[in-house]
């Protein structure tokens, strides 16, 4: 009985530690925080963080137009904007979006406020310098904000975008398995979480069958602007 009773309390404190530290959430009368749109038009949003790295992201760049799939979302840390001016100024001709991820890619959950709003000041000073004036989409670095940081980004003026599905590309678990994550629970409105930086070493070889998926569910790419724009966005609570 002792066994069964320490079994069972320590999935629950499994379960609650996982769903207390969920990153998506909102207020009933506050900020929100945007995880997938609606599902009536058959539209999803290709997102790729990239925090670090040489290598990985002409080539996906590379691939992306390949296969013709424009208007992907690229959330960059600044700091790394700031060292690799060119590709930023590629995304940004090819016609992708740029969102942020801060500057430095620090845990925004282990910083005080005001350091929060020091990084992303900064941040937005880069990308203005780079020509990108509008950046208004956040992925807090690794994906975890609680529900102060979420209002202290509206005031800020940003909208918090986090995931619907999660390709583990950085993982590099083989494509077979990023093309299976991306692809089996795609849906219209879903926001898929990609990765550039050089741990994501799979991913461009990926790229071609999640296209063809998309095309063979006549699913388009589009922005997460565009795909969160006018429509009902889904939000998670939190209690």
């Amino acid at each position: 009985m002792i066994i069964v009773l320490s079994a069972l309390f320590t999935s629950f404190f499994l379960y609650a530690q996982h769903m207390f530290d969920y990153p998506v959430f909102s207020t009933d009368d506050g900020p929100r925080a945007v995880y997938k749109a609606e599902e009536k038009d058959l539209e999803v949003a290709l997102t790729f963080n990239i925090s670090w790295g040489d290598e990985r992201a002409v080539p996906i760049l590379d691939e992306l137009k390949k296969q013709k799939i424009n208007q992907a979302t690229f959330f960059l840390s600044a700091s790394w904007a700031e060292r690799h001016p060119d590709v930023v100024e590629r995304i940004k001709k090819e016609g992708h979006e740029i969102g942020t991820m801060g500057y430095d890619y620090n845990s925004y959950t282990s910083m005080e406020p005001n350091e929060i709003r020091q990084d992303l000041a900064k941040s937005q000073k880069v990308f203005t310098s780079l020509g990108i004036k509008e950046v208004k989409l956040l992925r807090p670095p690794n994906g975890h904000f609680n529900k102060d940081i979420l209002k202290l980004a509206n005031k800020m003026g940003y909208t918090i975008i986090h995931w619907s599905i999660d390709s583990k590309d950085w993982t590099n678990p083989g494509v077979k398995e990023i093309v299976s994550n991306t692809t089996k629970p795609l849906h219209g409105g879903d926001i898929v979480l990609l990765h550039a930086s050089d741990s994501a070493q799979q991913t461009a070889e990926a790229l071609p069958y999640i296209q063809h998926s998309l095309q063979s569910k006549k699913i388009s790419n589009v922005t997460v602007s565009t795909l969160i724009s006018n429509t009902k966005s889904d939000i998670q609570d939190v209690k």
